[in-house]
């Protein structure tokens, strides 16, 4: 099975738009088609993130409760992160850091000019959502 570190700005998008190539990803992960690792440090972020006021308007509290705890209790969660510094962005290298630790298949990133433009780290491919979705056989585009 793939194991994919799901960048905070895809599962934030997966939170605010349904039917939507993020969500499909997230959907898949919550469906068993992948597995998801994740770090109590992405985890902190994703929390502080879905607190921003600019975001607040596009999901419920609770809507971004049920995403919070469900990536915290069923994501295979990593510890003991590697200290890497590919990225200017701290966060980006938590992210990087998470998915070094978690020997991830995949990072997935919706950040063109930070993490999709470094390529890949350790021999881990960082791909967008719409590459993971095809990789996972999964049609976006259909009306299922």
């Amino acid at each position: 099975m793939l194991s994919l570190v799901i960048d905070t700005n895809v599962l934030i998008a997966a939170l605010i738009r349904k039917n939507t190539v993020p969500y499909f990803l997230y959907k898949a992960w919550r469906d068993g088609v992948c597995e998801l690792i994740t770090s109590q440090e992405q985890l902190n972020e994703l929390e502080r993130v879905m607190g921003y006021p600019k975001l607040r308007r596009y999901f419920s509290a609770q809507e971004a409760h049920e995403m919070l705890m469900g990536v915290a209790t069923y994501a295979t969660c990593v510890v003991d992160l590697p200290i890497v510094t590919f990225s200017p962005d701290l966060d980006d290298n938590i992210i990087l850091a998470t998915a070094i630790a978690g020997k991830a298949s995949y990072v997935v990133s919706g950040d063109k000019d930070g993490m999709l433009a470094l390529g890949k780290v350790k021999n881990i491919p960082i791909i967008t959502a719409r590459r993971a979705v095809e990789i996972l056989g999964i049609d976006p585009d259909s009306d299922e």
